[in-house]
Order: structure tokens, then sequence, then C-alpha cells
């Protein structure tokens, strides 16, 4: 276990959403599951992209909420597509800047890589149109804030 491991809490759904974040992204996989009553786990361990995770089945007490989100770093504009589908599938809801909740909740910031390079540059008028045009998607278009920064 790395020193730090996002630790998610959920009512009873544990194992459904660890193994549905493992379809999701590709260099996943389950580490382990620990039984529970019932039939139901009552934790699970796996991995995404290198980082490890903990899921405990612990009731309703909690909820997911925007304070916490996991930021995805895409490189192409074909994997933020991707990415974005398959966590908003089946009940997720989209929300602004490349924000958007996956069916259990939980935040994700599904970012191309080209969007920080964007908003960085020096030039303050390229970066200020890069930042508008940003600011008016849902799921990030990089030919779009290509076009915004080019001033085109």
């Amino acid at each position: 276990m790395k020193k730090i491991t996002p630790f998610l809490w959920f009512d009873n759904q544990a194992e459904e959403a660890m193994n549905f974040y493992v379809s999701v992204f590709r260099n996943s996989k389950v580490l382990g599951v620990t039984p529970g009553p019932n039939g139901v786990a009552q934790s699970v361990n796996f991995e995404l992209e290198g980082q490890e995770f903990i899921g405990l089945n612990a009731g309703p007490q909690f909820q997911f909420n925007e304070a916490i989100s996991f930021l995805v770093d895409c490189k192409s504009q074909a994997e933020v597509d991707e990415l974005w589908e398959k966590l908003t599938s089946d009940g997720g809801e989209e929300s602004r800047c490349g924000w958007l909740k996956d069916k259990y909740g939980l935040s994700w910031q599904v970012i191309p890589t080209a969007l920080g390079q964007l908003l960085s540059d020096p030039d303050p008028e390229k970066a200020g149109r890069a930042l508008n045009a940003m600011l008016q998607m849902n799921k990030i278009d990089v030919a779009a804030l290509q076009r915004a920064y080019d001033g085109s």
C-alpha cells in the first residue's frame, strides 16, 4: 500500500463501484475483496492507473460531494471523450469545466493536458481566450480551446 490511499465510503455498493471503475480505466485491477455479512463485500481494494483505492460499505450516513474530486490527466481528445462517456453513463451527471459526477456521486475532473498548456501561456490574451472558452464548456473540447487561444 502507498503512504496515502484514497478511502471511499459507500452505502453498500463498494464492490459494484470498484468493478465499474476497473472497467472504465484501462490500466486497472482488483486487488482484493473482504467479505462481509449477507454476501455483500465489507471492503474492496483496487488500483486505477497505478493509484490504489479502498472502498468500504459503511452505510448511508455520508455521501460524496464536490469538495473532493479525482483529476484525470488525458493525453488526447479521444481519451477525454472515452472517459467522459463512460463516467457519465448510467446515471452520471455532466458539470462545467471538465467536471462530472459518476453514477455513485463521485466527482471527477476529466482534463486534457493541452488545457494546462494553453492556460499557462505567458501571453495573457491567448491564455484568457482559452480560459473564457473553457468556462463555457462541460466536457473540454481541445480543438475549440485551440481556436479560442488562436483568436479564430
